[in-house]
């Protein structure tokens, strides 16, 4: 990498991390003010920083195409791993979790009492609105596994072409594979920080460890998908490969909240998400298997 390649390099940072912050410290004290809309909408808007900090990077100073793949291409089995691959993670960080903390499944729907704002038990909700522990899981895992992907890349896609796309090759390139994957997870782990530290983003406020251990366990989590999307990328020459894996993360990650008691939301830290400190070691064990058989392919060739 050329000196002029590297103050480029330090211009996106300084882009992308700047733009997103200053949108998500707006978002926050939009949200502390009661405006939730505003700060979903700032939310969105942050998503595309770092595309923009690639623009400002290599169209604007280096007068350089971006070297993102945009066009359509891949083969099958990695759009198929990334629209279904991050429910297989959703479903075993959710068994791993009840497995090691099964005092903690709740199958009573506490949880949609609590979320319903307590105006109803759960059987009320049932009878009158067909509202259940069941017919939510069904519903919001049905369209997370069809719509939700596909929704949500449009979103993730302005990430996906900032981390995936221009960031990793450069971080690959100067501190080689398991490293740059690492540097490159905590990277986007601490991009989030602002969010965390202000209103609560993932983990919430009041949690076990809070708020180290959250802003800690997120970046090992950020490591391990950042790793899976990253390989995505480099298997396919598609940004919109790893961006229709995010969004589908996205869409379902949440989805076995409702099994659990409304008072364990201090254990959000701990799981049954893929974020969790228990729930996420499939996806970290994925990341670190498929990243030690790369390097050691690379080794042979």
């Amino acid at each position: 990498m050329s000196s002029r390649e590297k103050q480029g390099f330090g211009i996106y940072f300084l882009t992308a991390f700047g733009l997103a912050w200053l949108c998500q410290v707006y978002a926050s004290m939009q949200l502390l003010q009661g405006n939730a809309a505003v700060y979903r909408a700032l939310l969105s808007v942050s998503m595309f920083c770092p595309l923009v900090a690639v623009l400002a990077a290599k169209k604007v100073y280096l007068h350089q195409p971006t070297g993102i793949g945009w066009k359509v291409q891949g083969k099958r089995r990695y759009w198929l791993a990334a629209w279904f691959g991050p429910a297989v993670f959703t479903v075993l960080a959710a068994v791993l979790y009840f497995a090691v903390f099964p005092h903690r499944l709740d199958v009573s729907g506490s949880w949609l009492v609590a979320a319903y704002g307590g105006e109803m038990d759960a059987q009320t909700l049932k009878s009158q609105l067909g509202v259940s522990n069941v017919s939510y899981m069904l519903q919001t895992g049905l369209l997370a596994v069809t719509l939700g992907p596909l929704i949500n890349m449009f979103f993730a896609v302005g990430e996906e072409a900032g981390w995936r796309g221009y960031m990793m090759p450069c971080l690959k390139e100067r501190f080689g594979l398991l490293n740059g994957r690492l540097l490159g997870g905590v990277i986007w782990g601490v991009w989030h920080w602002p969010l965390m530290l202000l209103v609560g983003y993932e983990y919430g406020t009041d949690y076990l460890g809070a708020p180290v251990l959250g802003l800690v366990v997120w970046c090992v989590f950020c490591f391990a998908m950042n790793s899976l999307l990253d390989l995505l990328y480099e298997k396919t020459g598609c940004i919109w490969v790893p961006a229709i894996a995010h969004g589908a993360f996205n869409a379902v990650a949440a989805l076995f909240t409702v099994l659990t008691y409304p008072a364990d939301a201090y254990y959000n830290v701990l799981g049954p998400t893929p974020i969790g400190l228990i729930g996420l070691l499939p996806v970290l064990a994925a990341a670190v298997w498929l990243t030690l058989r790369e390097m050691k392919q690379g080794e042979k060739n």
